[in-house]
């Protein structure tokens, strides 16, 4: 259903306000380069920050503009359940083609409040949901036991996760319990050779809202089984990778693109600020190592 690289947008800001005419061309932009899903509203895209129809009227752009080329999964998580149905019903009466929804944040749910969260969702609403486990942010981590019976009770509904928390063994896990069909998707783009070469089938990527062709070209080699050019264009973005978490994301991936597409700016919102000098000089040196400036 979902693979490759799949990036998760940024949202353009113009003094303050959405900027959907940009929107609508990065969208353009990622699947012209090769990009094989869209996410937006996630992290990247500073969902916390954006009103409840600022986030609805970009899931509805981006459902047009990519245009059924790609699969759109829309950033539909809440650590208000009804919040994250709401969230769910707008992106499936808007045509986006699942839901990636992140742990419940701040009121730390036990495995038991998460099973019950996910479960309530499934049963609501007919959308894939991609399970988005990110202890790193959300304190409150979505154990592998929990994934699984989710995933058996709902196969329909509960069809992949984007891992994030950096634990490899998941995957394996994962995988003896779920088999094959159980979509398992990096969340970290500087893991994600290793994680492809222990089954995973592609990212959610960060990097690739900067460099989408290389993140595409990246995958497609992973997942072919062509190491040595895997390694390659690894190796070519890795900086990258690291570069844009010199500060607090997405600041560091708005300046890079803001490098990179000259109708981009690095305007993001409260509580966020442009990226420090020290994480520039980053992002500088990783784009030219790269190739991209």
């Amino acid at each position: 259903m979902f693979s490759g690289s799949i990036p998760a947008l940024i949202t353009p800001f113009a003094a303050g306000s959405v900027d959907e005419a940009a929107f609508r061309r990065l969208v353009d932009w990622q699947i012209v380069e090769g990009s094989a899903a869209l996410v937006p509203c996630g992290t990247t895209g500073e969902a916390p920050t954006l009103s409840n129809d600022e986030q609805h009227r970009l899931f509805a752009v981006t459902v047009e503009a990519a245009a059924g080329r790609v699969p759109v999964i829309a950033g539909c998580g809440s650590n208000d359940t009804q919040t994250a149905l709401w969230h769910m019903q707008e992106a499936k009466a808007l045509g986006a083609d699942a839901a990636l929804m992140v742990a419940p944040y701040y009121n730390r749910p036990s495995q038991a409040g998460l099973l019950a969260h996910f479960s309530y969702l499934a049963e609501k609403v007919d959308l894939p949901i991609v399970l988005y486990n990110v202890p790193g942010r959300t304190v409150t981590d979505i154990k592998p036991e929990t994934v699984i019976e989710l995933a058996r009770r709902f196969p329909e509904r509960i069809v992949g996760i984007k891992d994030a928390s950096g634990d490899m063994t998941r995957l394996t896990a994962h995988r003896l319990a779920l088999g094959t069909d159980f979509i398992q998707l990096c969340g970290n783009d500087d893991m994600a050779l290793h994680y492809n070469a222990g089954g995973g089938v592609g990212c959610i990527s960060v990097t690739a809202n900067v460099a989408p062709r290389l993140c595409a070209e990246f995958q497609a080699a992973s997942l072919a089984g062509d190491r040595a050019r895997a390694h390659e264009l690894n190796e070519r973005l890795f900086p990258l990778h690291q570069a844009l978490f010199t500060d607090a994301s997405p600041g560091p991936v708005k300046y890079a693109l803001s490098r990179v597409c000259d109708w981009l700016n690095e305007e993001v919102r409260l509580p966020l600020v442009a990226c420090s000098a020290e994480s520039r000089r980053a992002v500088d040196a990783a784009l030219e190592h790269a190739g991209l400036v």
